[in-house]
């Protein structure tokens, strides 16, 4: 029952034996939300399949610190902000709270830390410090930008070379080295928080906040790093670009697990397609356990495709689900008071050796990098057993009772 988990890893692109660096201790990271408004469904999708990753681990006996950011400095946070009018400090302060809310009712609750990125500035100055030093960063009129030419692994993870990634979103910035070149540290402007540095007060980039965070709780290396797809570039390509260089050590992370992503209708989500769905919305006709019932039947790292209709069909699964589970628990405590010789006529012998079978039968399958969708098929199988079992057999009255 207990077989070493195996698990994809998108940096070797296949599925790698889990060995963890420091023995039984685990340390995950996920990249969390940038809080500008309600989170939705694609973010549903994301945490619930790494809450799931994270519970299994901690039962096959891992001890994992689970981390995750939250972006709370950004330029859509500043935008949402003055769209709104209003601080967008306070703005994300408020949606921060709301994520928490969110990930509550999704009983999301995996999480060990949640790391904002304005606790830690600090600690993403003197990265960027270091980086300079290096060699790895130049100022430009109060900006830092990191130099991707001279990293020469960055690209290495989404398989292109430098010269293919400039084609995706790239800060268009007169005067910069290279045109991916990405800003480690924003000059001061108008209406926007900043901080001292010895370059000007000024904001964080996006990429250097999950480096100083991930730093200061895991060090240079560590094993876990989880986020949807399409943070792969440039996001996650800049991260391991950072920290490899001013520290070094080398990998940076030892398993990259990338979720798929979650369209609706066979569409992206956006509010501009008038097809965008929050995790409020999606709980106010759905219980926590249908919605996370129904990622679960999509592997993790499948793209998913949104539908009401199907998160309906799939609570009438859970509720019978639950029933079975019920019936199944109660039928063997009942066996605990049954005289021996009457345990072959009820079948209890039997059904204790099947309900064995399932049980390895779901570890071999999350063992097998959490294939939760076969897990599903494997627990559909077992409520029918339930059930089965139980027509004719004489202890269904005395369970229904």
């Amino acid at each position: 029952m207990f077989f070493p988990v195996r698990v994809y890893d998108s940096m070797a692109r296949r599925v790698r034996e889990f060995k963890p660096l420091r023995g039984n201790r685990v340390y995950m990271f996920v990249c969390g939300p940038t809080v500008y408004d309600l989170s939705h469904v694609g973010h549903a999708r994301t945490y619930v399949a790494y809450d799931i990753i994270a519970k299994y681990l901690r039962l096959k006996g891992y001890s994992v610190f689970y981390l995750m950011n939250i972006t709370d400095v950004d330029d859509k946070i500043i935008g949402r902000g003055r769209e709104l009018g209003v601080d967008p400090f306070k703005l994300a302060a408020e949606m921060a709270e709301e994520f928490y809310r969110d990930m509550r009712a999704l009983k999301v609750d995996s999480v060990n830390l949640y790391a904002k990125a304005s606790e830690h500035i600090d600690e993403i100055v003197e990265q960027v410090k270091g980086l300079l030093e290096k060699g790895y960063a130049y100022q430009l009129d109060g900006d830092v930008y990191y130099d991707i030419s001279r990293f020469q692994d960055y690209g290495r993870l989404s398989g292109r070379r430098p010269e293919e990634l400039v084609e995706h979103r790239v800060d268009p910035r007169p005067g910069k080295r290279n045109p991916g070149d990405f800003a480690l540290w924003k000059a001061e402007k108008p209406g926007e928080p900043s901080w001292e540095s010895p370059w000007g007060r000024g904001r964080p980039g996006w990429h250097i906040e999950d480096t100083a965070i991930t730093y200061t709780y895991f060090g240079p290396s560590y094993d876990i790093h989880g986020g949807a797809l399409e943070l792969i570039f440039p996001h996650h390509e800049a991260e391991i670009a950072q920290m490899e260089a001013l520290t070094g050590v080398k990998p940076m992370v030892q398993y990259w697990v990338h979720t798929g992503l979650l369209t609706i209708g066979g569409r992206k989500m956006s509010k501009s397609l008038k097809n965008f769905v929050t995790i409020r919305e999606a709980l106010s006709r759905h219980s926590p356990e249908a919605l996370r019932t129904f990622f679960a039947m999509t592997h993790y790292r499948s793209p998913i495709d949104y539908d009401e209709d199907e998160v309906s069909s799939v609570a009438k699964f859970t509720e019978a689900l639950n029933q079975a589970y019920r019936m199944a628990e109660r039928r063997l405590q009942l066996g605990e008071y049954v005289e021996e010789g009457e345990k072959d006529a009820l079948g209890f012998e039997e059904d204790v050796k099947r309900v064995w079978e399932y049980v390895e039968r779901f570890y071999a399958l999350m063992d097998d990098d959490f294939n939760t969708p076969r897990v599903m098929a494997a627990i559909s199988e077992f409520t029918n057993f339930v059930y089965r079992s139980l027509e004719g057999n004489p202890s269904k009255k005395l369970l229904e009772e």
